[in-house]
This record gives structure tokens, sequence and C-alpha cells, in this order.
């Protein structure tokens, strides 16, 4: 999907809420983005939620500034009540390099992450427990060059969101992965992350969030850790439009991020 067409598809997607009545009373669209905290909902048994965006980072490391454009995918199939089919990509990427000798392009395809995602228990407000999730998932070595990864990479997350009142969420996601450094040396790493949400109306909602997307030893890459915020608006119940920005904090995360994307469920 190209930037001019994923542009006409949001204006057409928000032209919809002029018409369309409201669906207090209906179970809306739960979704994976724009945060880096997944939801502890899984889609449903028989349904089909396609949620896919457009991505751009901005990073500048020594005298090297790089630009990186990507299409965020996630396809998500319920195979039960409590349990979904993930299948993951960062899709088309094109990064753009820049230093004292010139410039450079380099174009191709991420690597496809396949998985599960069980959905263990709702959560109860008035009891202050939270729901819970877990999230299975393997990347594997099928994208291309510069971009692909060394071997099948698993991780293991778990989700945790609690409910407040006046629309207030809390969402906590500690996790472990799988990968190989530049050597072809296996290592663990860690994800931690946290985010608050706030609904300000039944179809407009915002978050910030603190996320260590990746948290490793020093020679295995670092720990990238960035500061995000979004909206995410429901255009109906099964159709949300959203955007987020992150800051990196430390050296190894991207200078800033952007994306904006458009989810869908059938």
């Amino acid at each position: 999907m190209n930037t001019r067409s994923a542009l006409g598809l949001g204006l057409w997607a928000l032209g919809l809420t002029c018409s369309l009545p409201t669906w207090a009373d209906d179970e809306s669209i739960a979704t994976d983005r724009p945060d880096f905290v997944e939801s502890s909902d899984v889609v449903g048994k028989g349904r089909i939620q396609l949620e896919t965006s457009l991505a751009w980072e901005r990073d500048r490391q020594g005298g090297t500034r790089t630009r990186l454009g990507s299409t965020p995918t996630l396809l998500r199939i319920g195979v039960a009540d409590a349990w979904e089919l993930r299948f993951e990509t960062d899709g088309r990427l094109r990064q753009r390099s820049t230093d004292s000798t010139g410039s450079s392009t380099t174009r191709g395809w991420s690597d496809l992450a396949v998985g599960v995602k069980w959905h263990q228990r709702d959560g109860d407000e008035a009891a202050g427990t939270p729901g819970i999730g877990w999230l299975l998932h393997a990347d594997l070595d099928s994208g291309s060059g510069a971009f692909r990864g060394q071997g099948v990479r698993p991780s293991l997350r778990m989700v945790a969101e609690w409910e407040f009142a006046g629309g207030w969420t809390l969402g906590v996601m500690p996790g472990l992965y799988r990968d190989r450094d530049e050597n072809g040396h296996h290592y663990t790493g860690a994800i931690l992350a946290a985010v608050v949400g706030k609904s300000f109306t039944d179809t407009l909602r915002g978050f910030v969030e603190l996320s260590g997307q990746q948290l490793a030893a020093a020679r295995h890459g670092g720990r990238v850790v960035t500061l995000d915020a979004g909206v995410a608006w429901l255009l109906t119940r099964d159709l949300q439009l959203d955007t987020a920005v992150s800051r990196g904090v430390n050296a190894a995360a991207p200078d800033w991020s952007w994306t904006v994307g458009l989810s869908t469920r059938f």
C-alpha cells in the first residue's frame, strides 16, 4: 500500500462517521495497535481482523542519518473463543542512509512472524483484577537482503490490562525473546512496556507509553526504549483509524517514529 492509497482509504473511512449511527450496545473492535503493548483480547471464533499501517523512522548515529519507511501489518484469525492465529510483518521497507560520502537506498521485504494469542481471562474492574493474555511468536528468516534475520527467533509475552473508573486503563507487557547476534551466537533478551490509556468518548481514546522493545547486552544491540503517545478513533464498531508518535529515549532507539494505521474486522 503506497502513501496515496493509504491516505485515500483513511479519508474514505473518516467520511463514514458522518452518516453511521452509534453502536454503544455492541462490542467494538479491539486492536493491538497503535501502542506497543498488545491487547489481552482475541478477535473471537470465526472472526478475521486486519491491522495495517504506514510507518516512518528517523535516526542519527554519529555522522550517519537514516530514514526508514515500512508498512507494518498484522492478520489475526480467531480459531476459538480464547485463541487466535497471528501473522505479522513490517512489510515493504525502504531505508535511506546519508553520510559524508553520499547517500544510499535499500529496498526489500521484512521477515514474517507467525504466532498465537491465548486470552486467559477477562478483567474485573470491581475486583481490581486484570485481563490476562499470552502471546507466543516466532520470527522467520523470510525477508530480503539486509532486512533478513538469522534463523527462527521465538518470543513469549504476557499482557495484563486493568480498567478503572473514568475510562482509564493500564496495560503492562513483560516478555522474553531469543535471537542471534551478528556472529551467529544465540542470546536471550527481554521486553518490558507499560501503557496508560484514557477513553475520552465512546469512539476516541488516547494513550501514553514507555516501551522497552529490546532489552539486551550492549554486544547484542543494547536497549531500545521509546516514549510513545497516540490516539485511535472508532469509525464503526468494525473499523478503527489511529496515529502515534514515538521518541527514542536512549542512543540505540530511533530518534523519532510516526505511524498512521487502519484496522478492520470481518
